[in-house]
């Protein structure tokens, strides 16, 4: 059995998601589009339940590819049931799309997510009345404090129908709907004329005589047909909302909005909880390093090191602890702390909060406000970062976007930032090297909304209200991009680092190093053997400093180079060549010449920043 999960963006349908089928989830691209995915399994009775969960749209015939997409699977008959989920404190808002949905005849029922934010608005639907004039089984739920949530699929799977209601169209509208039905000879096609009048479908004679009833409709009208149907739909919408829902006087109120969504006091909170966010990161990462580190040094190295063993073996066992060390001593804190901040951010739903604040700023740079909820995603990973600018409206802006992203600092960038600069040079250090990111960025942005070919749009977007985080959310979400660092990443540099060791132990590092000296050391002012990291970076960010402290030897950096050269490591390796997962997504996301603009174009940033702050160095010393 096949259950779609679909609604409106922002009405708690990944939590749901979340709540039935765990973090076990499958992500994948639909055929023949570039929207992700996700699948989950549960055993219902013994029976196999596949749980999709659908992108949120608003509509069913948008030209949007996760419109496109969800319209195609329905109209394919992909799902046995559909669960539609509602926004209980916006109902009429949200019936548009439920409305839609209710034309197709798919067994469904509708779930009125978030009551207890309708509740504390002072809002109450009269679900019996809704099931009765839509003739769907209704539930009323809250997946933020798991109310009536195992009672979803048992209702789905058992009691789900099709719906009775229809909307009533215009006269003239519901005219043509007919003559376009006997066009198609099948009584059940009304949905198909319905599409065929906004020019949708596959029929080439029923969209033929579409187009001819669509311009006498228009001329008659002197609208859109597609007006004229989204009229009707938020008509209906509103006198079913009427019937069934009933507000209590008085509780009406924006709360902590009044402050966040405030231009000026919103944007200084804003900056505090993101520099918050980061110095955050920076002091208990450092902690936790300090103190993992040190137990490596007096517990494991230490011992290793008067140990009588074979130089060979000495120099393999010595990588494979270097690496450990690396890994899980220096990265995994700066890693862990992050995403489980951010997870905090993302659960409260500031996020939208950002993208409103943000959106003024951000057509100055040829974008609109919602592009900065991708960036800010980026401080976690360039990689889903990249893949959120879908949501975008057009090329010209996706475009921008890709090349902005893929300089935003991730998580990995900030672990060398924080785990070099911060610990060895300073805390101010480590912010100002953020300054020089931002700057840039700022300045790239501006560069190319002017050379950038194509037209901007302009931002719709839902805010959605403000919640106490979830800690069970919270932890697990924090889980999946740390069970990604701990499966992927760690192994991944305990075989680099072994194969560093051998490559150093036969002397074809010295070739490496020599054959990069003139721009690494003539250039940058680095040690020959950093060459080494920087490449290594490209595989993941982070390696570039784990990589560093197995060249090095010894995870006190400053023993082996000096504060500035510190410093300018870390510059040139956050802004050089993206890592191998952003480069293979932007590939995907964005083609060939994008990909490999946006390459070049960091390396330059990357080297050009390094040798700027290296030459001044030599005449104003800096630390």
């Amino acid at each position: 059995m096949k259950i779609g999960l679909i609604g409106n963006p922002n009405v708690g349908k990944s939590l749901i998601f979340s709540h039935l089928t765990g973090i076990g989830v499958e992500v994948s691209n639909y055929p023949g589009t570039t929207v992700d995915i996700l699948s989950g399994v549960l055993c219902i009775n013994r029976i196999p339940v596949e749980i999709i969960d659908l992108p949120g749209i608003y509509s069913l015939d948008g030209e949007s590819d996760e419109e496109r997409l969800v319209r195609d699977m329905i109209l394919s008959h992909t799902f046995d049931v559909l669960i539609v989920i509602l926004d209980a404190a916006h109902l009429e808002r949200n019936l548009y799309l439920f409305l839609q949905v209710l034309e197709h005849h798919i067994p469904l029922i509708a779930v009125l997510n978030m009551a207890d934010e309708a509740e504390k608005q002072g809002i109450e639907i009269d679900t019996k009345t809704l099931s009765e004039i839509t003739g769907v089984p209704v539930l009323l739920t809250s997946a933020t404090l798991g109310k009536n949530i195992p009672e979803l699929i048992p209702l789905a799977t058992q009691q789900a129908r099709v719906g009775t209601y229809q909307v009533s169209y215009d006269r003239h509208i519901e005219a043509a709907v007919r003559t376009l039905m006997r066009i198609s000879g099948s009584s059940s096609s009304r949905v198909f004329a319905l599409l065929a009048l906004q020019g949708i479908g596959n029929d080439p004679l029923l969209l033929e005589a579409a187009k001819t009833i669509t311009g006498e409709l228009e001329e008659e009208h002197r609208m859109p047909v597609s007006s004229l149907l989204a009229g009707n739909r938020h008509h209906a919408a509103r006198e079913i909302a009427v019937r069934v829902v009933s507000k209590a006087l008085g509780k009406e109120m924006r709360g902590l909005d009044t402050w966040l969504l405030t231009p000026f006091s919103g944007v200084l909170i804003m900056i505090g909880i993101l520099l918050s966010l980061l110095i955050s990161v920076f002091f208990i990462g450092s902690y936790l390093e300090e103190c993992i580190v040190l137990a490596f040094d007096l517990w494991v190295l230490a011992p290793l090191a008067n140990a009588s063993l074979d130089p060979l073996v000495y120099e393999l066992a010595f990588s494979f602890v270097i690496a450990i060390q690396a890994g899980l001593g220096i990265a995994f804190p700066f890693v862990f702390t992050f995403y489980l901040l951010m997870s905090v951010v993302e659960d409260t739903g500031y996020m939208s909060r950002i993208a409103f604040l943000a959106d003024r700023i951000m057509h100055r740079f040829g974008l609109h406000g919602q592009a900065i909820i991708p960036m800010v995603l980026g401080l976690g990973c360039n990689v889903p970062a990249i893949m959120a600018i879908r949501q975008i409206g057009t090329k010209r802006e996706r475009h921008i976007a890709a090349f902005l992203i893929t300089m935003v600092p991730c998580s990995a960038r900030t672990v060398i930032i924080a785990g070099i600069v911060s610990v060895f040079v300073g805390l101010f250090a480590a912010l100002s090297i953020y300054l020089i990111i931002f700057t840039l960025i700022l300045l790239s942005g501006l560069f190319l909304s002017r050379i950038t070919p194509g037209t901007q749009m302009g931002m719709v977007l839902e805010v959605p209200p403000l919640r106490v985080p979830s800690p069970a959310m919270v932890l697990t979400r924090t889980w999946i991009h740390i069970r990604e660092f701990l499966i992927i990443a760690m192994p991944l540099l305990i075989v680099s680092s072994m194969v560093l060791g051998l490559l150093g132990f036969y002397g074809v590092l010295d070739v490496i190093e020599s054959a990069t000296a003139p721009v690494v050391n003539g250039i940058l002012g680095l040690p020959p053997f950093a060459s080494t990291a920087l490449l290594f970076g490209i595989l993941r960010k982070e390696m570039a400093f784990e990589t560093l402290i197995v060249l090095a030897g010894t995870a006190t950096l400053t023993d082996v180079m000096t504060r500035v050269q510190l410093y300018v490591f870390a510059l040139v390796s956050t802004l050089f060549i993206p890592c191998i997962s952003t480069i293979a997504v932007l590939y995907r996301e964005q083609g060939l010449m994008t990909a490999i603009q946006i390459s070049l174009y960091t390396v330059f940033l990357g080297c050009t920043a390094g040798a700027i702050v290296h030459w001044i160095s030599t005449m104003v010393p800096f630390f």
